[in-house]
């Protein structure tokens, strides 16, 4: 079996320095929700357009606790050729679905460190799972389908969300205080295409808006 992993997916590229090419900006939204604060995030790329399915996370200074759950399904699926949804936000330690709801065969494989796998073809309406026990980016792949492209997010942060059509995310209850914030895209331009940088949440809610630059 052949097996192909196009160097879009292997390397992962860069975002220039959040100081450098992204901007903070605080603004008060309403009234602070109880424990934290709603934050609203807004990522642009180095032409000022919005930049849709980058996911951003918020990783407090005091660190989480307790167990993270989100409130899509933990799946993959795979349609029209196409990993839905190209890119997926899942906890580190979930198992993850991969439905094939097409009428052809696919197979699923990564050679990302976080998670090194391959399954198997499988058929219509059959569904395989794989654990990601790792934090970090996952870039997945088809064996006979090589412009299929999918990426699952894994993450150790219940404070995360992927951005629309406008580069926006919002979080509800961020802690307030001093914070990490990380912003991934898989045409980043970074190492492991990510940027990540320091950051301060505002009692009463509070934006940002971050710049990165995309290949």
């Amino acid at each position: 079996m052949k097996m192909r992993f196009p160097a879009a997916m292997a390397a992962l590229a860069s975002v220039t320095g959040l100081l450098a090419g992204a901007a903070f900006v605080g603004t008060p939204l309403h009234a602070q929700s109880a424990g934290g604060s709603d934050l609203k995030v807004q990522v642009f790329d180095q032409r000022g357009a919005p930049v849709r399915d980058a996911v951003v996370e918020i990783h407090p200074a005091g660190g989480t606790s307790g167990p993270i759950r989100f409130p899509w399904r933990m799946a993959m699926a795979q349609k029209d050729q196409q990993f839905i949804p190209g890119t997926l936000i899942v906890a580190k330690g979930s198992t993850v679905a991969f439905p094939n709801l097409d009428r052809v065969r696919h197979s699923v494989y990564s050679f990302s460190k976080p998670a090194r796998f391959e399954i198997d073809l499988y058929g219509r309406d059959q569904t395989r799972k794989q654990g990601f026990p790792i934090a970090g980016s996952v870039a997945l792949g088809c064996n006979i389908h090589d412009a299929m492209r999918g990426y699952i997010r894994v993450t150790e942060t219940p404070y995360a969300a992927k951005t629309d059509g406008n580069g926006i995310i919002r979080l509800k209850n961020t802690p307030v205080g001093e914070a990490r914030l990380t912003v991934w895209h898989p045409q980043l331009r970074n190492a492991g295409n990510e940027f990540s940088g320091p950051v301060r949440i505002s009692a009463g809610g509070d934006a940002k808006s971050v710049r990165i630059k995309l290949r």
